[in-house]
């Protein structure tokens, strides 16, 4: 390595883009068509666009970025999209901090991070032969130019969602120059997402790393470690089914996880 991270100096503005997408999914079982269709619209309330528009301006107060303009959009029948275009404040007065953490939690938003987009779409989704599994999926993007990553609003945006499985992927674009002319396609050390997730979150999931060093990409993916019946029923409560009821839909709404988590369909 030409130099320490934390005595990079660079020539003008940092030009690397820094990119983080992750999908989260919440699964439903309800019982009848229209229970689903309940579940549906519920969702797409719990998650329309002044949710979510509120969501991302607690971001963007996190990165401390300013806001140019917003696009919204609710869907018919279902789904919502919110993109916010962000510049960044200056960064001349900040001591900006290299060390891979976790970022703030949504009772202390605080932390720094600079410009481009944020963007979020949902996708209510159910289907007749699902055998009454019903999923709603948010995909979120933050892509930034500056000197810190995104994945400090990680942990606020997992926690603002209720989330069965958490699919990440962080990507360093592009390279800036220091003040030799020497370029640098990263300017932070990173080892995993996992480092920038709160250890209460850690707790709660399984995670499964895939990264690319060399590559200057990172993906993780994380599932509930945890099963509770309750959780994944919408109209009904686990004692209304019998004990062979509650095993079937344990059944339906774990290999729903597993297949999605693994991205992959199951045999039969």
């Amino acid at each position: 390595m030409r130099d320490t991270f934390s005595k990079l100096r660079l020539h003008g503005f940092n030009n690397l883009t820094k990119s983080l997408s992750f999908n989260i999914y919440d699964i439903c079982y309800a019982k009848t068509l229209s229970e689903r269709e309940e579940y549906i619209e519920y969702i797409d309330e719990v998650y329309n666009t002044e949710k979510l528009t509120q969501t991302l301006l607690d971001v963007v107060k996190i990165i401390e970025a300013n806001v140019l303009n917003v696009a919204r959009q609710d869907y018919e029948p279902q789904g919502a999209s919110v993109t916010m275009l962000i510049s960044e404040e200056s960064v001349c007065t900040r001591n900006i901090a290299h060390t891979a953490s976790p970022g703030p939690l949504p009772d202390a938003i605080v932390a720094h991070l600079d410009k481009s987009h944020i963007a979020v779409h949902t996708y209510p989704e159910n289907h007749p032969d699902s055998k009454g599994i019903s999923t709603f999926r948010a995909d979120i993007d933050v892509s930034t130019c500056g000197q810190i990553s995104p994945l400090k609003a990680l942990n606020y945006l997992i926690h603002s969602f209720d989330s069965d499985i958490v699919t990440m992927d962080y990507r360093v674009r592009g390279f800036t120059r220091d003040v030799d002319g020497y370029k640098h396609y990263i300017d932070h050390p990173i080892h995993s997402i996992q480092n920038y997730i709160s250890q209460d979150t850690k707790d709660r999931y399984q995670m499964v790393d895939v990264n690319v060093y060399q590559e200057n990409l990172f993906h993780t993916k994380m599932v509930l470690k945890e099963f509770d019946l309750n959780s994944y029923l919408f109209g009904l409560d686990s004692n209304e089914l019998s004990t062979e009821e509650q095993a079937e839909i344990q059944g339906y709404v774990q290999r729903e996880m597993m297949e999605i988590f693994y991205a992959r369909n199951m045999q039969s």
